[in-house]
């Protein structure tokens, strides 16, 4: 509970050394998570080279905890394990379509989460990144993921070399639903996200952005519509590249 509750995204890393043992050990135990069909639907690239980092940090907006991590992880959904095991069987894979894709995202990110839950109650350092399905066809192409692989989340991962705020949540009630799902009237709106915006380095991102609100922020610059839908192409051409569409 205590290291849940101090969890923190680090983006400086130490010079310390992640052992392989200690990093195997970790994504071995991981592999106790919950999974469909028990399949275990994800593969996961370790990238400790400098040029593969340098290789990778384009597709993640150059973010220099890429290439400052001493390892990063890609965590994929992969089907192509299992379809290779199928037919190795004397069976028969139908597994090129979106629901698929799906069942193998959801278990990729089940097991991305577990692990990051044991790297940091063992001590370790983790920056989660958004940005892994902003630009996917990047990403195959560095890592050269097959057919029915396709990269979900990507894990920096150190000794940590920096002691960051914790950032904040929203209250529980603000996620949670009784029996059915129940819509936000704008009273709790205000409830929910009134203390969000009270918070004074938010109240200085919105200065800083010359917005009137955090919304605005969000909206306007870092999650934009035209933005989203460039991506979403790139997303869905990556995805019918990769054989889930």
């Amino acid at each position: 509970m205590n290291t849940i509750c101090n969890r923190r995204s680090i983006r400086k890393y130490s010079e310390k050394d992640v052992t392989n043992d200690t990093l195997y050990q970790l994504l071995e135990l991981a592999e106790r998570t919950q999974t469909m069909g028990n399949l275990q639907l994800y593969s996961v690239v370790i990238t400790r080279d400098k040029e593969m980092k340098q290789k990778l940090a384009p597709a993640h907006f150059n973010q220099p905890m890429v290439t400052g991590a001493p390892v990063v992880l890609t965590f994929c959904a992969d089907f192509r394990r299992t379809s290779d095991w199928a037919e190795n069987r004397n069976a028969h894979p139908g597994y090129e379509n979106f629901l698929s894709f799906i069942n193998a995202a959801s278990d990729t990110l089940l097991y991305c989460q577990t692990f990051c839950n044991l790297a940091e109650e063992a001590g370790l350092g983790l920056c989660y990144l958004g940005t892994t399905v902003y630009m996917p066809k990047a990403i195959i192409e560095t890592l050269q993921l097959p057919r029915l692989v396709f990269p979900i989340a990507t894990i920096t991962v150190g000794w940590p070399d920096e002691n960051p705020p914790l950032s904040d949540r929203l209250p529980l009630k603000a996620i949670i639903h009784q029996e059915t799902y129940q819509c936000y009237t704008p009273e709790m709106i205000d409830e929910f996200y009134g203390a969000k915006e009270a918070l004074e380095e938010n109240k200085h991102f919105v200065e800083i952005n010359h917005k009137e609100t955090l919304a605005q922020v969000f909206t306007d610059i870092r999650y934009t519509q035209k933005d989203n839908e460039i991506m979403s192409e790139g997303l869905i051409a990556a995805l019918k590249q990769q054989g889930f569409l």
